[in-house]
């Protein structure tokens, strides 16, 4: 068995050089690809069972697709970091909103922080990778520790569990 880290290191020998035109091909800033070439790798150093990696180089070309695209929506102009406390300020006050709107949106809050509670934890966690966090199904793989296939099941059931509980209250 290959330890996590001869895996790395033999897949920078070997495809270091690919990956790095690969990832400069993908963003405007060739400054910014070795820190880009470091993620990929770290990503791979925190999956948790290396072993099941089937085919390693795809699997680094997929994760820099993933660092390229974060890459470079976090880069795109008048992205700046917003506070939570401008986006209140902005929203009507209390006495402005309709009160009728209010209870309505509070209730489907409820709703779907009970339906989401009723979930276990594994599939919890799934759907809010998906959902929230924007992960792929490989991501949401590798950072649980679990096969692709089992966190499509995991997804699946997320969502059947859903579409049961808006058929129940309709």
């Amino acid at each position: 068995m290959v330890s996590k880290y001869a895996l790395v290191e033999g897949l920078a020998k070997t495809h270091g050089e690919r990956l790095r035109r690969y990832l400069r091909t993908r963003v405007g800033n060739s400054a910014d690809v070795p820190d880009m070439v470091q993620e990929v790798y770290l990503r791979l150093l925190r999956v948790p069972n290396h072993e099941t990696i089937r085919m390693p180089e795809a699997y680094i070309f997929t994760i820099a697709r993933h660092v390229a695209q974060q890459h470079t929506l976090q880069s795109l102009p008048g992205r700046a970091s917003v506070e939570i406390g401008e986006v209140l300020s902005e929203l009507p006050s209390v006495a402005e909103a309709d009160p009728l709107l209010e209870v309505a949106a509070e209730q489907c809050i409820n709703e779907l922080d009970h339906a989401l509670q009723q979930l276990s934890p594994k599939i919890q966690a799934t759907f809010l990778f998906y959902r929230r966090d924007g992960l792929s199904m490989d991501e949401i793989s590798a950072r649980m520790g679990i096969s692709r296939p089992m966190a499509k099941k995991y997804l699946a059931k997320a969502l059947v569990h859903f579409r049961k509980r808006l058929m129940q209250a309709v």
